[in-house]
Order: structure tokens, then sequence, then C-alpha cells
């Protein structure tokens, strides 16, 4: 539970985090609503509900109230908020075009179902597991499983009712939703190939579990300004997309200290796009888990909380700059001085680890592209059984909604390829289907303005027919987003896509996009991360965006440099040659 303003703060100290009496100190007029700047008086709705109940406490409502009184049971400030602490959230009432969202409120937009979002950090699943969640898919939520983009696994048509049995089959195999949404620490990102890979800078498995073991569901860290996300990999190719998130630890050789991590923080995209920031410090394998402690204690200290469209961390570090925020984190929470620390060597190989690969004990890992992350609970049933036969028992999600299945035979490896492609698994994809991914859309979504899944995967489809036998060197990378928040990341895609309601031919308002082009991350086709570009008046309509696609992939094959990529030609080519 909050803190009471009247009696207690939170302080820091070498060891971490502790509690001591105070004097009442008001919010100052005008303030951020820092909690170590302005004192801890709620200055919104959100903060309000937070600090009369934390987020966590509802479990037990769920449990012995809402699941016996079904949905018109639920307390509001259960439904629209606490819940999100244990992965619900209310989905998109049928029937409700992209045209009424703005329009309408949260109560009229929700269905009486939720989505539940299954938290899997690391990505790391086992067989077991995989059965588990399909069970779940299947019995309780109409066969529905999405793959997402930060390794979860979202789940649709959940009733309240069934919640408190889905946690028991969840817990049962070691799986949680605890804290899979809300103002907390989310899933933590790792790399899918952590302790297998045969190039691995570091394998991060223990970081990432020392994190969730001693910090996930911890009272003392539930409150924070907004959502807080992680990621953490020991893999050249850089592949938790490590510049977009809170705080990231990206594998690195020190030249004393040996492996290690390097620190970053502040990234974040939605509707004001940051890039994460390098401290420039360097975090041991022992340390690293106090470091990001010591990261997550600043933004629930120190994060904006009076306004949530500026309660994120990137707001602060962009105010604050990477110096002062080293200087805090090493005095005020850490009570010690970081090393300096090299930066990242330029990424090495693709980030989505599609294709058969060795490992460093002689098995192989196969990646495996679904279409934009959508399964069901009969492909993940039957995958499960699949990668058992390929001897196997150990899948990773990806932050691309990709799947790879881990320490395959070498013997097997032709029939789990081939099962996983009837499966629509395929390991062995077109270069639409590797790089495109979507966010759920209108379908589920209460703040999508129009549908992605089945846009997406037409759209595949009709680039697979129509740029048959054209050769595509280097990848370029199609992200679709219902909505301004940039769940899909858009603005650090090839081509970008921010769904909105625009104009067709005939004057009429449908379903389209606005488009973004140029856009990337770090990789070993671009040295440097960069947001995309935006051309005035550049909107597709839905039904369009094959045709868009292909005229603009083929201009760029016509007209580029030699080894120039899609980001570098979209920022060089003038307006016209964009459309």
């Amino acid at each position: 539970m909050t803190p009471d303003a009247s009696t207690t703060s939170t302080e820091q100290g070498p060891a971490g985090p502790r509690t001591a009496a105070r004097r009442p100190r008001p919010a100052r007029a005008g303030g951020e609503g820092q909690w170590r700047v302005d004192g801890t008086t709620p200055l919104n709705h959100n903060e309000e509900f937070k600090a009369a109940d934390g987020g966590l406490n509802v479990r037990e409502r769920i449990e012995q109230v809402y699941a016996h009184g079904g949905f018109a049971s639920i307390d509001p400030d259960d439904l629209n908020g606490r819940f999100r602490w244990w992965g619900l959230y209310t989905q998109r009432r049928p029937g409700i075009d992209g045209g009424r969202t703005a329009q309408l409120s949260a109560q009229e937009l929700s269905d009486e179902f939720f989505m539940l979002r299954v938290r899997i950090d690391g990505g790391s699943l086992t067989t077991e597991q995989l059965r588990v969640v399909a069970g779940v898919s299947e019995e309780f939520a109409r066969g529905s499983a999405d793959i997402t983009d930060r390794q979860n696994v979202q789940l649709h048509w959940v009733r309240v009712e069934d919640v408190p049995e889905i946690w028991r089959r969840l817990e049962a195999v070691g799986l949680q939703t605890t804290e899979a949404c809300g103002d907390t620490p989310r899933v933590v990102l790792g790399s899918p190939v952590a302790g297998i890979a045969r190039d691995e800078v570091i394998d991060p498995t223990p970081v990432v579990e020392e994190i969730v073991e001693r910090f996930i569901g911890d009272p003392e860290l539930a409150n924070l300004p907004r959502k807080f996300k992680t990621a953490v990999t020991g893999h050249p190719s850089q592949d938790v997309v490590h510049e977009i998130n809170d705080v990231s630890l990206v594998g690195v050789v020190h030249p004393e200290l040996g492996p290690g991590y390097d620190v970053w923080v502040g990234g974040g995209l939605s509707t004001s796009a940051h890039l994460a920031q390098r401290l420039g410090a360097f975090a041991t394998p022992a340390d690293a888990a106090e470091v990001w402690l010591g990261v997550v204690s600043i933004f629930r200290d120190y994060g904006y909380r009076r306004l949530r469209n500026k309660a994120r961390l990137k707001y602060l570090v962009a105010d604050w700059g990477a110096e002062r925020f080293r200087e805090v984190l090493e005095r005020e929470y850490l009570g010690r001085a970081l090393p300096d620390g090299p930066p990242p060597p330029a990424p090495r190989g693709r980030g989505d680890h599609v294709g058969v690969h060795e490992q460093k004990d002689g098995r192989l890992y196969v990646g495996l592209s679904p279409t934009v992350g959508r399964v069901s609970g009969a492909v993940l049933r039957e995958l499960a059984d699949a990668v058992e036969a390929a001897g196997s028992r150990r899948v990773r999600l990806t932050p691309h909604q990709k799947v790879v299945v881990l320490d395959v035979d070498p013997a097997r490896v032709d029939a789990l390829v081939a099962r996983a492609e009837e499966l629509g698994l395929t390991a062995t994809p077109s270069p639409f289907r590797r790089t495109t991914i979507a966010c759920t859309g209108i379908e589920f979504c209460k703040l999508a303005i129009v549908e992605t899944k089945a846009t997406s995967a037409r759209a595949i489809d009709e680039l697979e027919r129509r740029l048959a036998g054209v050769e595509i060197d280097t990848p370029i990378t199609l992200h679709v987003n219902g909505c301004p928040n940039s769940c899909a990341r858009i603005q650090t895609a090839d081509i970008g896509l921010k769904g909105q309601l625009v104009q067709d031919e005939h004057g009429e308002q449908v379903p389209g996009f606005q488009v973004h082009l140029g856009g990337g991350l770090a990789s070993a086709d671009r040295a440097e991360p960069g947001l995309g570009r935006t051309v005035r008046g550049l909107k597709v309509t839905a039904t369009g965006l094959a045709d868009y696609v292909e005229r603009v992939v083929r201009r760029y094959l016509d007209t580029r440099e030699p080894r120039e990529t899609f980001a570098a030609w979209a920022h060089r080519s003038d307006e016209e040659a964009l459309r």
C-alpha cells in the first residue's frame, strides 16, 4: 500500500529502500507529484485509488468476491485500475467502430470479458507450461492466444468467474500474471537464446531470475508513476530492443572486470518517442539486480505523478540528463560509484533468431515465425507435442512475436520444421512474414481505432504474391499499430503505420494509417537507432496497405545506392518518392 503522506516516507540507504517517520509535507503548488520533492499527496484519481489500496491487494477480492458475484459486482476502481496489477484489462465491446473510440467512456467501450496477460519473463517456457497455457486458452479463452512483442501471451474472452482457476493452473507450473500490467515493473525482456548461443557475451538468465524472484510482487515497488519496462541481454545481436525500455542491461566485456552489463535508461515510445540514454556505467553480474533496483526506485521516488501522460521515466531522464541520473543513482540509491564501462559493439546478426542455428553444445535452436504473433490454444498444444518429438522441452518467445525452440536433436530438426509449418509457424518465412509485427488492434483493444492483425495478415499474403521472386536483400520491417500509442513500435520500423481514420478516394472516412518511414534500432544493418520520419499528408487506407508497401519497396529497390538500407533511402529521398 502507498505510504500515508502524513506519517511515513521512503528513504534510501546503500542497502536499498527503507521506511522512516517524518512530518507531513503537502504537495507543492505546481509540482510534478514527485514523492521525494512534493510529498505523497495524490494529485489525480489514479494516484488516489493507489493510495487508498494497493493494486496487489485486489487479488483477494477477485478470489473471494468478484469470482462469485460476477462482473456486475466489481468496484469501478478495481475494474478500471487495480485489476491491471494482476494482468487483467477489460476488452473492447464488439461492434464499436474506431470513430467512436475517443467519444465513449471506458465503461461504454468495455465488454464484460477480460484480456489476461500471462507474464513470461525472458520469454522462457517449458513444454509443460506451454500445454497449461494452451489448456487455459481452449477452456477459458475461446481458443485465443497472441504472442506479444513483450514476450508475453495474451488471452481473450476471459470471465472473472474463471480467473481463480486460471491462476491456480498457471501458478502450479511456475507461471504468473503478477504485475503483467499496471503501474508496476512489467515483464523482464530477456535474450531468447540466453545460455545456449555460441556467440553469447554473457548469459543474462541469473539476472532476470533474480529481479523476478526478489522484486516482482513486492509492495514497495508496486506503486510506480506508470509502467516500467526492463530488458536484459547478453547476445551480440542485442535482441531485446534495449533502446526503448525504461532500463536495459546490455552485455559487454569490461577490459578489467570481464563480462557484465552496460546500463541504459529512459527509453519509451507511445505518442512521444524517446530513445534510451547510456549512463556510461558498468554493472557486474553480481551488481546488476541492485542497479536495476536503484533505477526503479528513482522512478518511484522522483517520477512525475501529476499528469499521466508525463509519468514515464523517459520524461525524468530527458529533464535530468544521463549524468545527473547516474549521480543520483550512485549517491542516493547505491551508496557507491559504479565503474565506467565500454559501450556495446555494433550488433551482429539478426535478433529475431528465425531459422535453424547451432547451439554451443552442438544441438540446434529453431526460430519460428507465426503471422504477427497470432496463434491459438490448439497451435500451442500441438507445438508442445512437436517440440518434445524433436527431443526438447524448452521454448522461448521473442520481442519480435516469434517462437524459438531450444535443444533440438539435429536428426529431428527437419521433422520439427515440417510439423511447425503445418501449424503456421515457419522457419523460412518470406521477408514480410518475418519482419511484420502488429498490436492487438480494434478487435479487443479499447484504445484502438483500426483493425491490425487480420489487416496485416492479408497484406503479407498479398506482398508474398506480388513480390514473389523479387530479391529483398536487407530486412524491411513493417509495424502496424491500431492507435497512436505504439505498442507495435511504429517509430522504430522501416515502415511504421499508426492507425487512424483517413479519407479514401471518395472522401469517405475509412480505417487507415499515418505512415512513418525509416525508423529502426541498432542492428547489423544500422549503426545507430533512429526514429522514422513522417511525410505531410502521407496516409494509406487499410485496404490499400499492400498497394502502398509494394509501391514504396519497388521504388526503393529501383533507386537506392549500392548497399543502401531502406531507412537511409527513406531519410534522404524527397517526399514524392515516398508516396
